[in-house]
C-alpha cells in the first residue's frame, strides 16, 4: 500500500487489446508502461513540470531500478486506477511508489516502486536536482 509523505496522485487508465499476453490477461511488462503514462501525465497535471519542460531545461529522469509485485491479473476491458507518490526526493533523483488498482472490483492488481535519476540531456550522465525541483515535487 501507498504510505509516504508526499501527495498521491490518481490516474486511470484502460486494458488494451494490445495489451494481453497468450494467457488472456494483461502482460507482466504493460505494467511498467501503465505507471510511465501515469507518471507523464502527473508531471504536468499536478506538479506543473511537465516532461517537456525538463527537456526545455536540457533535463530528463531515467529510471535505474523498478521493484513490482504482481497480486491479480488484469484482463481485457479492464479499467485502472494507478496511484504513484514521490516516497523520497533528493540532490540524486527520487522514488516513487505505485498502486494498480482494478477499478471494477477495488482490488490492488499490483505495486511497487521505481527509482528515478535526473540526467543531463546533452552529456547523457547523472546530474544533481535541483532545490527548486526538489520543492516543486514535494507536495
Amino acid at each position: 500500500m501507498i504510505k509516504n509523505q508526499f501527495s498521491i496522485f490518481e490516474s486511470e487508465l484502460n486494458v488494451r487489446p494490445d495489451d494481453i499476453d497468450m494467457f488472456n490477461h494483461v502482460h507482466n511488462s504493460k505494467y511498467l508502461d501503465y505507471v510511465l503514462a501515469a507518471r507523464y501525465e502527473q508531471m504536468d497535471k499536478y506538479y506543473g513540470m511537465s516532461w517537456e519542460s525538463f527537456a526545455e531545461m536540457g533535463y530528463g529522469w531515467v529510471v535505474t531500478k523498478v521493484t513490482i509485485s504482481f497480486k491479480r491479473a488484469l484482463l481485457m476491458g479492464d479499467v485502472m486506477l494507478i496511484r504513484t507518490g514521490i516516497i523520497e526526493m533528493n540532490e540524486k533523483g527520487c522514488t516513487a511508489q505505485f498502486e494498480i488498482i482494478n477499478k471494477k472490483t477495488g482490488k490492488l492488481a499490483s505495486d511497487g516502486l521505481f527509482d528515478y535519476a535526473m540526467i543531463d540531456l546533452s552529456t547523457k550522465k547523472a546530474c544533481k536536482v535541483t532545490e527548486e525541483m526538489i520543492k516543486k515535487y514535494s507536495i
